[in-house]
């Protein structure tokens, strides 16, 4: 029996994972981190740590076990406590045991137990999809100061030099003030006449399609009118029952989560082919919350919340 694997399953769900008679794994949020010597950027994560003083069997793990294997529950905490054994046994003998994707224990000199996590894995599901970054170091420009020092010692001066006008020179400036004088006069008479001739043209086009809209009949049946039925999926806050592989085992789920007085539903397909059915959706975080508690408590302690905003459908 592949007990961490188990184990591992239930720690992104959950912050206790007790193995009865030997201690349990416990996760704590920690935040999102920068490690100023390399630039790394680090992401939000659950650190995992062991508590061997913790070990009543709660029935959080035996149940998982019973409903993956299909076994009874008594016989799934047999299973645990063989484990259990042979785990103890290693430990004894000075061997590590290692959990995949969890960490190591091993016994200290004191007979005391000494977990290493391992890092491999981020059991924060707000954080899937994120890993770690290392960032280029931001170099600031950093102004030289030579061309201070350099002004300080040799001032720029700037001199005025005079220079002697030449009298052909205005003679030119006269001949040019003539010549765009008389270009903005001419200029000025051929645009008005552009203007002139426009005017007609726009005239007599607008005569023209006067007489023809007049001339024109048109014969507009009336188009049939088109009813569209849109149903929104309402809430984007829904409360999770399960997700299948097989579409039809859906609707047996459905009609008992009805019969329970929910308004059951399918919300489509996840990323990894699995159709999920949902007690409900809500539109508030807080509403969400409610039914879910109840759901715990009274139907299924398997049931999450899942935030994912649906598409609008035609009927």
């Amino acid at each position: 029996m592949q007990l961490e694997t188990y184990i591992s399953d239930l720690l992104y769900r959950y912050e206790c994972v007790t193995i009865p008679e030997f201690g349990a794994f416990l996760t704590q949020r920690a935040s999102a981190t920068i490690d100023a010597a390399t630039n790394t950027f680090y992401p939000p994560k659950k650190t995992v740590s062991f508590n061997e003083q913790i070990q009543k069997n709660d029935g959080l793990l035996a149940h998982y076990i019973a409903d993956v294997e299909k076994i009874p529950f008594e016989i799934a905490n047999e299973k645990i406590a063989k484990r259990v054994n042979t785990i103890k046994s290693y430990l004894t003998q000075g061997e590590t045991v290692t959990f995949k994707n969890i960490g190591d224990i091993v016994f200290n000199a004191e007979g005391k137990i000494v977990f290493e996590p391992s890092y491999h894995l981020n059991y924060l599901t707000n954080s899937f999809g994120l890993s770690q970054f290392v960032s280029p170091s931001v170099v600031r420009e950093v102004y030289k100061t030579e061309v201070e020092a350099i002004e300080k010692v040799i001032p720029l001066t700037v001199t005025h030099e005079k220079r002697k006008s030449k009298p052909y020179f205005k003679y030119a400036a006269v001949a040019l003030i003539a010549l765009t004088m008389g270009g903005l006069v001419s200029s000025k008479y051929y645009i008005d006449q552009i203007e002139q001739h426009n005017q007609i043209a726009q005239e007599k086009a607008n005569q023209q399609l006067e007489a023809k809209i007049e001339q024109a009949t048109f014969n507009l049946n009336p188009l049939p009118a088109i009813t569209l039925n849109v149903v929104k999926q309402s809430g984007n806050y829904h409360v999770v029952a399960g997700a299948f592989r097989v579409e039809d085992n859906c609707a047996q789920i459905i009609d008992e989560l009805k019969a329970q007085g929910y308004n059951a539903r399918t919300i489509g397909v996840n990323k990894y082919g699995l159709h999920e059915v949902v007690y409900g959706s809500y539109e508030t975080a807080e509403d969400a919350y409610k039914v879910l508690r109840d759901v715990r408590t009274n139907y299924n302690k398997e049931a999450w919340l899942l935030v994912k905003e649906l598409e609008v459908t035609l009927e």
